[in-house]
């Protein structure tokens, strides 16, 4: 799914799979919305997809949570684009760092938190102060775009989604979709938490969820599936 296109309230959703994660242009006649951006580098991937558009105009980066996958270059977008960076309030400082803050790790994760030390003087993301700071229920029409942030705290203490009406959401690592659709179940600041933030998500019932992770987006029936205790291993 290198490009996969949605007319959805007369917007288009551009896929980026990048190294370890998944970014997503957002285009509309008044300008494009960058959700999450990739790894420290990778500024040149996501230009080259916004060169391909036809368009300049950048008017937002959007970070679902403040992980060095999904914020890592967006100091070097800004610096190149001049559009203002966006994270909610509670993850602003770990970006502000530098910092990624996996929490506890289970299953698979505990072998990516063992690893991740060694490749972290590689992978250290920019440190970069937040323009905007997001709360849950703020509605964004900045950049033309009438989106809603909810608040959906669990896997950092400051994970949003950035949510179209019922249309589709963007759940940053919430849940992914690598090999099929999943809860989040390698890293959480409170594991405790995420069951209710996936219950915020589902209340919404968005048709199409794009996650942090995995080429397909996630269809409606698909997420509310995605319920039931988290096997731990």
């Amino acid at each position: 799914m290198e490009d996969d296109k949605h007319d959805l309230m007369n917007l288009k959703v551009h896929a980026i799979p990048l190294k370890l994660s998944m970014a997503y242009l957002i285009e509309s006649e008044a300008g494009l919305v960058l959700v999450d951006a990739g790894l420290r580098g990778e500024e040149k991937r996501i230009l080259a997809k916004i060169k391909i558009l036809g368009r300049v105009d950048l008017k937002l980066i959007y970070i679902t949570h403040a992980h060095l996958d999904h914020y890592g270059c967006a100091a070097a977008m800004r610096r190149i684009t001049g559009a203002p960076i966006a994270i909610h309030c509670q993850d602003a400082e770990a970006m502000a760092q530098g910092e990624t803050r996996l929490g506890t790790a289970r299953n698979f994760g505990r072998v990516i938190q063992a690893l991740l030390p060694l490749a972290n003087p590689l992978l250290r993301p920019e440190p970069v102060r937040a323009d905007i700071m997001l709360e849950d229920g703020q509605v964004l029409t900045e950049p033309g775009l009438p989106a809603t942030v909810l608040f959906t705290p669990g896997h950092t203490m400051g994970s949003t989604c950035l949510l179209f009406e019922n249309r589709f959401a963007f759940a940053g690592d919430l849940v992914t979709n690598s090999g099929q659709p999943r809860r989040q179940r390698f890293f959480a600041e409170d594991w405790s938490l995420l069951p209710g933030s996936l219950a915020r998500l589902q209340e919404q019932n968005p048709e199409t969820t794009y996650s942090g992770h995995g080429m397909e987006p996630i269809r409606g029936q698909q997420l509310q599936m995605l319920c039931g205790p988290l096997k731990v291993t």
